[in-house]
């Protein structure tokens, strides 16, 4: 795994306001430059009624009023990886506010991938244009005068990015908070050893730098928290910390995986946010469509 591409300036604070989505236990994040009005989402969230098929905009509302509260300008919105947990919401925001929807480069094999588990044909560009940005290895982007950069932290997806924002860095779900440990392996694509790397990877930016989650369960009933540092984590991390070697974690990553159920919103989320948050085309009768393909996953 390369080294860190860039110099971390701890020095700059972006200020980040967190939007905490109870059903599906993931935080969004606006961070917004401390010397301007410019600012990014991180990870927006569309809520979806799965019994009834019906999507609806709280979470992402409350954020755009947030931004608009504040006179922000948004520049960014970030996906740090294909989410299978929760359906993005960054064109609903973007078309309220602006800005370029960004995820990694690697989206591509994602959406070859899944391409073929949803049967979606060749009317399916599996070359991540559905995005403004694809992001790779080292790739620079500003928040207004904020500089920030993108890190490569493939194992949980091939995709998963790390954003290095000022002294802060958003981490997806390459890693949780210490008492949470680390997230599975085990999706098409996942790798246990190369999640080992993408995290220690993390853990080699200074130690002083802020740790943004995309979600946390309140592990033994504690409230729900998403921020802590690479020294925390390298002392506490359950999964990860300070000691821990490859293929102790690897072991211990992959019994663990197998005992867990695919996400209750696998299915919806993947088929929406590898079209970066768009829905399926509707059908010749108007209406839209999410598949359930039977013993596909």
């Amino acid at each position: 795994m390369n080294a860190i591409p860039h110099r971390v300036d701890l020095s700059v604070k972006p200020e980040v306001t967190a939007f905490f989505d109870a059903p599906t236990n993931t935080i969004s994040y606006v961070v917004k430059d401390p010397a301007s009005t410019a600012c990014a989402v991180v990870d927006s969230v569309m809520d979806i009624d799965y019994a009834a098929g019906r999507i609806s905009h709280q979470g992402a509302d409350a954020i755009i009023a947030h931004i608009r509260a504040h006179g922000l300008q948004l520049e960014w919105l970030i996906e740090t990886h294909v989410h299978a947990d929760h359906l993005s919401a960054a064109p609903y925001i973007q078309n309220a506010l602006g800005g370029k929807i960004g995820i990694g480069e690697q989206i591509t094999v994602v959406q070859e991938v899944f391409g073929k588990v949803f049967n979606e044909g060749t009317e399916f560009r599996r070359d991540g244009s559905q995005f403004d940005r694809l992001f790779r290895d080292g790739d620079r982007y500003t928040i207004g005068g904020l500089q920030a950069f993108a890190m490569h932290t493939p194992g949980h997806t091939p995709a998963c990015m790390t954003h290095v924002i000022g002294d802060a860095a958003f981490v997806g779900d390459t890693l949780f908070m210490p008492d949470g440990g680390s997230a599975r392996a085990d999706f098409p694509g996942g790798d246990a050893r190369t999640l080992y790397r993408s995290i220690r990877r993390v853990l080699d930016l200074p130690t002083e730098t802020r740790l943004f989650m995309c979600h946390d369960y309140g592990p033994n009933g504690r409230e729900i928290r998403w921020e802590t540092t690479v020294g925390e984590e390298r002392a506490h991390n359950i999964h990860v910390r300070d000691g821990v070697t490859e293929d102790e974690f690897v072991a211990m990553r992959e019994a663990r995986d197998r005992t867990l159920d695919m996400p209750r919103l696998i299915l919806p989320s993947l088929q929406v946010n590898m079209r970066a948050g768009a829905l399926p085309p509707a059908e010749p009768n108007g209406r839209v469509f999410l598949k359930l393909p039977v013993n596909a996953l």
